[in-house]
């Protein structure tokens, strides 16, 4: 080696290009090329693009010798190259671009027959002391060889292009790595933020993953006890609860190899692209072992096989699926590989892949409780500027129902509204704007109601909120507006009480107060409207809901058609008979029919609170329970107290906050 190479410095390992950046060759060279020869192609077809010329012309060329040599090419096209001295001259000098390009003619023409045309010029220089003899060329034409080239060409290009598209999705830069697999990888080098501290409530869920992160971090204190790891967690729980957030927070605690890959990312046009995905995914994990792959969604390639008729049994979702469940839980081990997976449709997943030593817990997330969504408020308005009076706990109070997803959204929307309004803090009032624009959308002040549509609407809602002051088990209101949002012209927000179990006494007062409505119509007016379409279904399909899924009627008995393993969804016929049928559909009138007849009954003996309650509404167009208080006096049940710390949720909670909609 020589002094001045010794002498050179060494660049650092960050300053030297990546192995696969060095030798990574550019696809788009194949594009260039295939530019370069379509232009070269044009020029060459250019450059030969010569003046034709009839046979008087060139017979007066030849006469006057300015002619150097007639080229005859496949006896059909005679070249005329014309002599350099006589380019000089008057007449050509329109020709263009061929001064010094002596292999390229000046004119050509056309021949119908080469002996005639032979004869002619020979006759033409009869009487010349140097002709011109013809020259025979046999050349080959590009013409005919694009014939079959360039087509062929264009679906080379075509296909790889498709294939470039293709690639580009699969993950990878090549046509081959569409069976690769698309996960993304957080380790070292990329990890998460997000911890367990970012995720509020879920207090079981966390205990549940957080001994899965302790294993992975010491693993020696469950070894000495003969302890296994679980291979697999499945996160099961409404959409919005938080089953990702809880994934990532362990990506951040867990300081492993994460591969995070959605369920839907599996499937591909190509058969067989699926399962090599699943193997290439796990063939990464064991490589990075100990690790965790998350599965998002896995209800798109875990659903049970051999249920759906149309496609039959062996599409491609149940290879992937096939392969997936021999990976997990096969004749190989995967040591040291624990699967995450989460799903909202957990009735629909094979029972192959819900089996212990492959997913040996089931996580449920539920949707928070009180306590639960006072945690969350509590880290959503951490970057929030807001009035310091604002009480947490109310705003927890008013979102019964709502998911993690929802109170973030609400966050944020109080934040939009207050600046919308040019605020410099977040008063509680642009918080209930939010939960009232996220339960039943914007205002609308600008549509038209007529004053007789308005006072129908005006004791229609008189009618829910007295109904629901008045009976026991109803949900106490909390307000009511006759201003139009988004597709309903009136609503009533309730605050329902949070409940785990509900009795038929329960279920009839709910009934009996959505009934309120139309019920109230039919009092005044004497006729009804079509603005309790949505009372009238929610009505209907909660007396069917406690005939034939709740046992609740006594005449069908003890008897619950309902099939929590889904299979009923691919069922042509019904699990009872036409006289059930007819016994279900009899009892389910009665039972409605007697809700209406009850809330009747209560408004003809509080007709006149009635009245004053609905004019109250038409005239401030938005009443609050202070103000039903006022008319109706305290209400006669006492209301359930809802302490910090209660763990009830309901089981069908009214996901818009009590929302009643016309």
């Amino acid at each position: 080696m020589s002094g001045k190479n010794k002498n050179k410095p060494k660049k650092s390992p960050l300053e030297q290009p990546p192995k696969n950046m060095r030798s990574k060759f550019n696809f788009y060279w194949i594009y260039a090329a295939l530019a370069l020869l379509l232009v070269f192609m044009w020029v060459n077809n250019w450059e030969t693009a010569t003046k034709e010329i009839n046979w008087g012309e060139l017979r007066e060329m030849l006469a006057n010798q300015h002619i150097e040599k007639i080229i005859v090419v496949n006896t059909e096209t005679a070249e005329i190259f014309i002599k350099k001295d006589s380019l000089k001259l008057e007449k050509y000098k329109d020709l263009k671009g061929y001064s010094g390009h002596r292999s390229t003619p000046q004119f050509k023409h056309t021949i119908g027959s080469y002996d005639s045309f032979k004869e002619d010029v020979k006759e033409a220089q009869t009487d010349l002391e140097e002709p011109v003899y013809l020259i025979n060329e046999n050349r080959k034409k590009w013409g005919d060889a694009l014939g079959w080239i360039f087509p062929m060409m264009l679906l080379i290009v075509a296909w790889l292009v498709i294939m470039r598209m293709m690639a580009r999705g699969s993950g990878g830069g090549h046509i081959f790595n569409i069976g690769k697999s698309k996960a993304q990888l957080f380790d070292k080098d990329t990890t998460v933020s997000i911890n367990f501290n970012d995720v509020a409530g879920l207090e079981e869920a966390k205990i549940e993953v957080m001994e899965i992160v302790e294993f992975l971090k010491h693993p020696e204190k469950y070894r000495e006890l003969g302890g296994k790891i679980p291979k697999g967690a499945l996160l099961v729980g409404p959409p919005g609860t938080g089953k990702t957030l809880l994934a990532k927070a362990v990506a951040g605690e867990a300081k492993v190899p994460f591969f995070s890959i959605s369920g839907s990312e599996f499937v591909e046009m190509f058969v067989g692209v699926g399962a090599s995905r699943v193997r290439d995914l796990f063939k990464q994990a064991k490589e990075k072992s100990p690790c965790i792959i998350f599965i998002d969604e896995i209800d798109a390639i875990g659903r049970a096989r051999g249920r759906n008729p149309i496609t039959g049994s062996n599409d491609e979702r149940e290879n992937t699926l096939n392969q997936l469940l021999t990976e997990m839980d096969g004749f190989s081990s995967n040591a040291g590989v624990i699967i995450l997976a989460a799903t909202n449709r957990a009735d629909i997943l094979d029972r192959a892949l819900l089996r212990a030593g492959r997913f040996d817990r089931q996580i449920h997330v539920e949707l928070p409780d009180l306590e639960e969504r006072l945690a969350i408020f509590k880290v959503h308005v951490r970057d929030l500027k807001m009035e310091p009076e604002i009480d947490l706990i109310f705003l927890a109070r008013q979102t019964p129902g709502f998911s993690g997803a929802d109170i973030a959204n609400v966050c944020n929307e109080a934040a939009l509204i207050a600046a919308r309004k040019g605020k410099k803090q977040i008063e509680r009032q642009d918080f209930l704007d939010a939960i009232d624009r996220i339960v039943a959308g914007l205002e609308k002040r600008s549509k038209f109601i007529s004053p007789q549509e308005k006072k129908v609407i005006a004791f229609h809602e008189a009618g829910h909120a007295s109904i629901s002051w008045l009976l026991e088990y109803a949900h106490p209101l909390v307000k009511v507006t006759i201003i139009p949002r988004g597709k309903s012209l009136g609503a009533a927000w309730y605050l329902p009480e949070e409940r785990q179990i509900t009795t038929f006494e329960q279920l009839f007062d709910e009934m009996t107060a959505a009934l309120g409505g139309r019920a109230a119509e039919s009092l005044i007016f004497g006729k009804v409207s079509t603005g309790a379409l949505n009372d009238l279904e929610k009505v209907t399909k909660q007396a069917y809901a406690m005939v034939t899924y709740f046992g609740l009627n006594e005449k069908l008995g003890n008897i619950s058609y309902y099939d929590s393993t889904g299979q009923s969804e691919y069922m042509l016929n019904r699990p009872y008979s036409e006289r059930t049928a007819q016994i279900i559909d009899e009892e389910v009138s009665a039972m409605v029919r007697n809700a209406y007849e009850r809330a009747l009954k209560i408004l003809t003996e509080n007709k006149d609170k009635l009245t004053q309650l609905a004019e109250l509404l038409l005239k401030n167009e938005v009443i609050f329970r202070e103000d039903v208080e006022s008319i109706f006096g305290k209400r006669p049940f006492e209301e359930p107290l809802h302490f910090i710390g209660d763990t009830q949720s309901t089981d069908n909670p009214e996901t818009a906050s009590g929302n009643e909609k016309e």
